[in-house]
């Protein structure tokens, strides 16, 4: 069992910084009510850092076929996300919903494919940038959302 600690200690580091990363932004999420929380954000980021790894796996076996391109698995994993997050939002009462979530899972499994990459410092860069911007700019939307929606209420009344 230490062996095999041993020889996979690089992909289970980056596979772990990757779930602690997409906690953290999960975790913020989870404290606003959201509907994507820690497990939901640390489960596509890991999944993301997991084909990313998966991906360099397959480089170095098949680097001599012919059509093989170990970016298309990484190309790819953007698109699932966006899938997933096109299910988060919800359009209804000429409002829409789930739209920062969908983009929070967007960054989170870029988050994680960039761990997965072990290029851990942007990783971690970036997932401070993400929970400064759910937190700091919360700060600053809610005074502005209260005087949009006193403007609007205030059109509706004339």
């Amino acid at each position: 069992m230490e062996q095999f600690f041993i020889e996979n200690n690089e992909f289970i580091l980056r596979l772990i910084i990757a779930v602690f990363l997409g906690m953290l932004i999960g975790a913020e999420r989870l404290l606003v009510h959201k509907e994507a929380g820690m497990k939901t954000h640390a489960l596509v980021s890991m999944g993301a850092a997991l084909f990313v790894i998966f991906s360099e796996a397959m480089t170095e076996k098949y680097i001599n076929v012919p059509g093989f391109n170990p970016a298309m698995i990484a190309s790819n994993i953007v698109v699932g996300i966006g899938f997933l997050g096109a299910g988060m939002i919800m359009f209804r009462d000429s409002q829409t919903r789930g739209l920062t979530t969908a983009s929070g899972l967007w960054v989170t499994a870029g988050i994680g494919m960039t761990a997965g990459f072990g290029l851990f410092n942007l990783a971690i860069i970036s997932t401070g940038l993400v929970l400064f911007i759910f937190v700091v700019m919360n700060i600053f939307e809610k005074p502005i959302r209260k005087i949009s929606d006193d403007n609007k209420n205030l059109g509706e009344e004339i």
